[in-house]
């Protein structure tokens, strides 16, 4: 028990920081979301009628979770429990990941395996932190829906599922460690399940069955494969159902002693999937450091052209349906509008794609700059240094290729948006220029968070992966739903995808341009310049 205590304490006094930063800010989105509901949906008409061009609608449902009524906090869940819920998976499965498989690279694990401690301690340990915080976030969330005046039960409930989810994803995450033989794959699989599970929610919940008077939705059986699809059907503030919550629960702890059942079989540094064999002699496209670094990352950056892609070709093809639905539901009109800032409904469509494109790049990037972290931190980065390339171009070569990740998503996108429109008989030619401007002046704004995360970086190399995701999900939940949610404008002004230039009518808003170019450009460069007197960092 001491033995446990102590490396318990030892993995709070790590992510002391990060665990802050990640639950306080889960709590505060949910309590600013009930605000901003409060004054932009205030009356229950105004709230029915939302209601109704979401039934009427199924891509927006993609993005939200299930309708449950009118009434204000089951219409705040409805808007915003998803991404609560996401944002507790994504906590989970990074913690879970580094306090697992990365502890056995850097060869930590290895000094506590020959302790007499048990060799399902950093394992149990991992576990009972994620819990820990999982239960913490649960309370902070109840306590923000507490502070606005909803009722205790719904409260409770609220906060207990965010919380199950991500015990569910923790254990996902423990299990993706003992399978995979590096972190970044364990990380992979991980975000990939969670995000893979998040859409199936959505659609399910898309093709669902309506209520008569279009303000619920009763869930497909394909909602009921996703861990998100449980935690939407507990329906707070309406039926304030448990069951589900509670099978959240019980997968996440099955999933745990699953991962303690694998690592009490398998050796340390060992893995159940063994890594592909590299190639017995390199190719003549390794012969520079940017080769190399291209060679790493090239499936994260296909990964992401998928998404860009989709999202591309959405954007175009749905946008007539969306011009159609909105002539009977000036509600969609206003909805579109007020995220997108202006335009006509198949203008703030492609708008409010592309923002989201603007999200996959970011990511994309930061994606990038966090695998020269894993380098760095695992000791691979040491052998390139050790030849004449100096610090300065190695981390150069992450930062080009990002900027070139960012560019391909943006591009994909592009040229998807152009096939959707010709898949239609070519009769919204028109669209393109919206397209182009929206998708370069997205591509400015993922620069920004490459430029930040670089910074973090060079300045705190430690909080990498998790301040630099934190970021990409402050912005898209500011970019997004700030406008919605009736946030201050200055606020929402601080996410670079809410300010990337639009066509807005037959004008073109280039009011934040210079000033994305501005802090991308001396960000990266401060990045830069930093990066010389900055010695390598192991992984702490």
């Amino acid at each position: 028990m001491r033995r446990s205590l102590a490396l318990l304490g030892q993995r709070f006094r790590r992510d002391r920081l990060q665990l802050v930063l990640w639950t306080v800010g889960t709590a505060l989105l949910a309590y600013l979301s009930f605000v901003g509901v409060a004054e932009s949906y205030g009356t229950e008409q105004d709230r029915t009628s939302l209601l109704a061009a979401a039934l009427a609608n199924p891509v927006i449902l993609l993005f939200r979770g299930l309708p449950s009524g009118a009434g204000e906090g089951a219409f705040t869940v409805f808007l915003i429990l998803p991404w609560l819920a996401i944002l507790a998976a994504f906590m989970s499965t990074f913690l879970a990941v580094r306090h697992t498989r990365m502890e056995e690279e850097v060869g930590r694990a290895e000094l506590v395996a020959a302790t007499p401690a048990s060799r399902l301690l950093p394992v149990g340990a991992t576990a009972a932190e994620g819990v820990t915080a999982n239960a913490a976030l649960a309370g902070l969330v109840a306590l923000a829906h507490l502070a606005v005046g909803m009722p205790l039960d719904g409260s409770l409930l609220v906060g207990a599922t965010v919380g199950a989810v991500g015990i569910t994803f923790l254990g996902v995450a423990l299990v993706a460690a003992q399978l995979m033989r590096t972190s970044r794959a364990a990380n992979s699989l991980a975000v990939w399940i969670t995000v893979g599970t998040f859409v199936l929610a959505g659609i399910g919940n898309a093709i669902g069955t309506p209520s008569d008077d279009l303000t619920r939705m009763q869930s497909s059986w394909l909602t009921w494969l996703s861990p998100f699809g449980w935690a939407e059907n507990t329906r707070a503030f309406d039926e304030n159902l448990w069951w589900p919550m509670l099978v959240c629960l019980g997968v996440g702890l099955v999933l745990t002693w699953v991962a303690l059942a694998l690592a009490s079989v398998r050796d340390v540094g060992e893995s159940f999937i063994a890594e592909r064999r590299g190639r017995a002699e390199a190719s003549a496209g390794l012969s520079s450091p940017t080769a190399l670094v291209w060679r790493l990352t090239r499936g994260a950056v296909l990964g992401w052209m998928v998404g860009g892609f989709l999202t591309g070709m959405l954007a175009t093809t749905l946008a007539s349906v969306v011009a159609d639905v909105g002539a009977d539901n000036p509600a969609v009109e206003e909805i579109l509008t007020q995220i997108a800032g202006g335009g006509d409904v198949e203008q703030a469509t492609v708008t409010v794609f592309f923002t989201m494109l603007g999200v996959l790049a970011a990511c994309c990037a930061v994606q990038i700059v966090c695998r020269a972290r894993q380098e760095e931190a695992h000791g691979t980065a040491e052998p390139v240094l050790s030849t004449p390339v100096a610090r300065v171009r190695w981390f150069a070569d992450y930062l080009v290729v990002a900027f070139v990740g960012i560019l391909l998503v943006v591009a994909a996108a592009i040229g998807a948006a152009a096939i959707g429109i010709a898949g239609q008989g070519g009769g919204r030619w028109d669209l393109m220029p919206d397209v182009l401007v929206t998708g370069g002046g997205q591509a400015v704004a993922a620069s920004v968070f490459l430029a930040l995360t670089a910074l973090v970086f060079v300045i705190a190399p430690r909080l990498t992966i998790g301040l630099g995701w934190t970021l990409v999900l402050l912005g898209m939940t500011l970019g997004l739903f700030g406008p919605l949610f009736g946030f201050p404008e200055w606020l929402t002004e601080l996410s670079p995808v809410a300010v990337a230039p639009k066509v807005e009518g037959d004008e073109i808003d280039l009011a934040g341009l210079w000033w994305l170019v501005l802090a991308a450009g001396a960000g990266s460069a401060l990045a830069l310049g930093l990066m010389r007197r900055r010695e390598l960092a192991p992984a702490g």
